[in-house]
């Protein structure tokens, strides 16, 4: 990975996207149960002098590196010296093919800018109709779930070097997670949640670059280079006194931890209303045990689950609202948040539709007026959402 030279203030060292610290990883363990068909790391990382600080409700950005099995795969391919040197940047830095390929470029997405540009270093008359303005919707469909691997393998033969195909590439942006802690009961930690992404596309099986990082080449005592991103749109209430009913099934969970455990910290009076939902109950409770202890100790007032396999109709977080419709209208009359944490395409909407028709129903609303009730908090800080 390129060099970058922390910037000096003072005595001190600045940490930031630019200059991520290097945490020193303590812990690294999957917290789903045999048997189940998901991976989900529990990773913690030491902030030990970096002067990094966080707030609950903040996220983590890793700057990750690519899969060496894909990038050997890539170099074989298209027989190419691991080791020659190419230009990497605009500033002229310059990187062996391997570790450009490694820890500088994105090479598991494509965009049509890559695509179009490509079309230009090789005769094959596919890519050429595949760029054609007519053919934006073929373009977008062939680009679904394909990386540069498929790229070169398909459009060839290529009349063009190393140099110019990597040259299409982006850097390497940096991925995101919820921070699963709070730094008033972990000083000098982090806590992410991540759920290691596997699929198959295109007949080829597919890895993320962080996730599977993170689940199979991160080891204790490994580094992971990191710094924090703000979130000034999803944070606790000011007042410990005030309620808070949190929505994270899946590694939208993370968050929510996070927020307990400052309550906690806090001896925070206000109610803790939590619903989790996943696949199975016995494999994919995650952070049980923790929940647990918070629900005896009172840091957490209500937990609900939704677990969609272990029955016969599949149940999912947003049909536990509708059950306690009554009460969580009660919350949000007395003053509550509702915090919304996870997929954004299906739960996400389905829990703010929910909330409509629970809202409607228990304040003997039109939809109309329960619409603007739900906006109203909005505007007031009460309904903040985390969705991905």
């Amino acid at each position: 990975m390129v060099e970058t030279k922390p910037e000096q203030t003072g005595a001190s060292i600045t940490y930031s996207r630019m200059n991520p610290f290097q945490a020193r990883v303590i812990e690294n363990f999957n917290l789903n149960k045999a048997g189940s068909n998901k991976e989900t790391r529990h990773i913690v990382l030491s902030l030990a002098g970096s002067g990094l600080s966080y707030e609950a409700g903040d996220c983590l950005g890793i700057v990750p590196k690519n899969d060496p099995k894909l990038v050997a795969t890539i170099i074989e391919e298209m027989d190419w010296d691991g080791e020659s040197v190419v230009t990497i940047n605009k500033q002229g830095e310059l990187l062996s093919l391997k570790e450009a390929l490694t820890s500088y470029f994105e090479i598991t997405l494509l965009n049509k800018k890559i695509v179009q540009q490509a079309a230009e270093l090789t005769d094959n008359e596919e890519i050429m109709n595949l760029v054609l303005i007519e053919n934006v919707q073929m373009l977008k469909e062939y680009m679904d779930g394909r990386d540069f691997l498929d790229l070169l393998r398909d459009f060839g033969p290529w009349k063009a070097s190393a140099q110019e195909l990597v040259s299409l590439l982006r850097k390497m942006p940096p991925r995101l997670y919820s921070i699963a802690s709070s730094l008033t009961a972990n000083p000098d930690e982090v806590h992410l949640t991540i759920g290691a992404v596997r699929y198959t596309a295109h007949g080829r099986e597919r890895n993320g670059v962080c996730s599977v990082l993170c689940s199979e080449r991160l080891n204790i005592g490994d580094t992971l280079p990191v710094f924090v991103q703000k979130n000034k749109h999803f944070n606790l209430p000011e007042s410990a006194d005030t309620d808070i009913i949190m929505v994270g099934p899946g590694t939208g969970i993370a968050p929510f931890r996070a927020f307990i455990q400052e309550r906690a910290a806090q001896n925070a009076s206000g109610r803790s209303w939590l619903f989790f939902g996943d696949r199975h109950a016995a494999t994919d409770f995650l952070y049980q045990d923790d929940f647990g202890t918070y629900q005896e100790e009172g840091a957490l007032t209500k937990l609900d689950t939704a677990f969609s396999r272990d029955s016969d109709h599949k149940v999912y977080v947003q049909h536990k609202i509708s059950e306690n419709s009554k009460e969580l209208f009660q919350w949000l009359e007395n003053g509550a948040y509702f915090y919304v944490c996870g997929d954004k395409q299906y739960m996400a909407k389905d829990v703010h539709n929910t909330l409509i028709e629970v809202i409607a129903k228990e304040g003997n609303m039109s939809t109309e007026q329960a619409e603007a009730y739900l906006n109203d908090l909005q505007k007031q800080k009460r309904y903040q959402r985390d969705v991905y």
